[in-house]
């Protein structure tokens, strides 16, 4: 019995380390066997190549070499963990995924949709998430809670017309299948946004 693709999407300073450690306590009081990963990174590889991504140093990086980059990684996230742990009947629970790259370089960088979704498909197959939660906020409140918790990586140094963009394609996609998505206010103190996806994810677990 194949196991579920959880994943959880976000702009910066959105509360996704917190809030995919939550999830993963209510997953597994559920019975569900979870294995928790993230984007870019997940295998040796994969936090290698994260490593250049974020990369302040890396500014002169073009937005073709970003996306392949991006998907070289995922490939390898794809063969070690992800396909693996669903093919065992484990819950995956992700850090980011293919929607961020829809978000980052399609709607932040301008990278052609289509282009992203040739390589979706080489790289994936068929394989999509089952469920994704968007965590959503405003960029300005994002980007302050960024900025007072570390050093901005080659992303964050991005200005704010960037994440705007982002958030922008994020909710555009949800919009467009609002059955596998679900959006967080993600600017609530973070016990509105916990009961949020606590009922969230109970009708879903319900359902599945």
């Amino acid at each position: 019995m194949s196991g579920q693709f959880i994943t959880v999407e976000g702009g910066e300073g959105a509360g996704k380390s917190t809030n995919l450690a939550f999830i993963k306590t209510l997953l597994e009081a559920a019975g569900k066997e979870v294995v928790m990963t993230r984007e870019p990174g997940g295998t040796p590889l994969g936090e290698a190549i994260r490593g250049l991504l974020l990369d302040a140093a890396q500014k002169g990086m073009s937005s073709d070499t970003e996306l392949l980059l991006m998907f070289a990684a995922r490939a390898q996230h794809l063969n070690d963990v992800i396909n693996p742990a669903l093919a065992a009947g484990k819950w995956v629970l992700c850090d980011r995924f293919t929607d961020a790259t829809y978000a980052y370089q399609g709607g932040g960088r301008g990278v052609s949709m289509a282009r992203i979704a040739q390589l979706e498909q080489f790289v994936q197959g068929d394989l999509r998430p089952d469920l994704t939660i968007i965590l959503d906020l405003s960029v300005a409140q994002g980007m302050q809670r960024a900025g007072a918790r570390s050093t901005p990586d080659r992303f964050e140094q991005e200005q704010h017309e960037f994440f705007e963009k982002v958030r922008t394609t994020y909710l555009a996609r949800a919009e467009q299948r609002p059955q596998h998505y679900r959006i967080i206010d993600a600017g609530q103190a973070l016990s509105a946004v916990q009961q949020q996806i606590r009922q969230q994810l109970t009708e879903y677990l319900g359902n599945n």
